[in-house]
């Protein structure tokens, strides 16, 4: 990070995964977007000097311990506020980077703009996992980590005694934060949930994902080896109703640019389960519809850029 007053201002993406932002970097590449990719897994920020000029987006991902990242969220949020505090634009800012990395502020705030969200309990310790599904009481169940991503901890079960079998085996996998979520399971009434992507606050599309196979829901190009091709499918556009809930939501909590994952039940409940402030777009279901994601995001930055200029 270089102190850069003097030079034209530009687009600086926050990341810690290439392989996720290059698709990105091609789009502003195309639209002759200046820009600068920060790669925060390892860096020094110095308190001392003034960020440069220009927006600043942040793509910071939850699951970036999986890739041996296992700090850069932490870091990202000194940085994130150490732009803010300076009194520079940052999209996805501090409130985005606090819900990547926890479900519970996810749910919590989700509840409060009144949007319905499975049953879950949090807990820490595996005497506390067993005790939890007690007191969630519903069957079945899935267990999921609090700060995930690409369906860290994700398991199925039909029984508490399957749940303590597992919490006990060696094949626990214990979350990086610690903290186990209970969950009750929305079996999806048509065996796919749903991802709807926002750009700017506002709806772009919804993709359909055939969940089958598992809970490894990633849409990017990078996740989706041995997949099926028609795992991913671009939909309808959503229920007006349903369409404003969530942009509502995301301008409440200041969410830019998200994913919201939801599901519908058998009796037509809609429940929303995750919301991804680091959002993948599929490339093949993509080329199908014929609406690129990553091109409509190059140029929501180049206009915010734009508009910070004239300001």
């Amino acid at each position: 990070m270089e102190d850069l007053n003097m030079t034209e201002a530009k687009v600086y993406v926050l990341h810690e995964n290439y392989e996720w932002t290059q698709h990105l970097e091609k789009r502003l590449i195309e639209q002759k977007v200046p820009y600068e990719l920060w790669d925060l897994s390892e860096g020094v920020l110095d308190l001392s000097k003034q960020p440069p000029k220009g927006i600043f987006y942040n793509r910071m991902s939850a699951s970036s311990h999986t890739r041996n990242h296992r700090f850069a969220p932490e870091f990202s949020q000194q940085v994130i506020k150490w732009l803010e505090d300076n009194g520079r634009v940052v999209l996805n800012g501090t409130t985005a980077i606090d819900l990547e990395i926890s479900k519970v502020k996810q749910y919590l705030a989700l509840q409060k703009s009144g949007i319905k969200t499975p049953k879950t309990i949090a807990t820490i310790g595996k005497k506390s996992i067993v005790e939890a599904a007690k007191r969630l009481d519903k069957y079945p169940f899935i267990t999921k980590h609090n700060r995930a991503g690409k369906g860290a901890g994700v398991y199925l079960f039909n029984s508490l005694a399957e749940l303590e079998v597992y919490v006990n085996s060696d094949t626990f996998e214990e979350p990086v934060d610690g903290i186990t979520l209970l969950q009750e399971y929305i079996k999806p009434n048509d065996g796919r949930v749903k991802r709807s992507e926002f750009i700017g606050q506002k709806f772009l599309y919804t993709v359909s994902i055939d969940s089958s196979q598992g809970f490894e829901l990633c849409p990017s190009d990078e996740c989706q080896i041995g997949q099926k091709e028609e795992k991913f499918q671009i939909i309808d556009p959503l229920e007006s109703k349903q369409r404003e809930s969530y942009e509502y939501f995301l301008h409440e909590n200041g969410l830019d640019v998200a994913a919201v994952e939801w599901v519908e039940d058998g009796n037509h409940q809609i429940y929303v389960y995750d919301i991804n402030t680091n959002t993948n777009y599929n490339n093949t279901a993509e080329e199908k519809a014929q609406i690129f994601a990553h091109k409509h995001l190059a140029a929501y930055l180049k206009e915010q850029l734009s508009q910070n200029e004239r300001e």
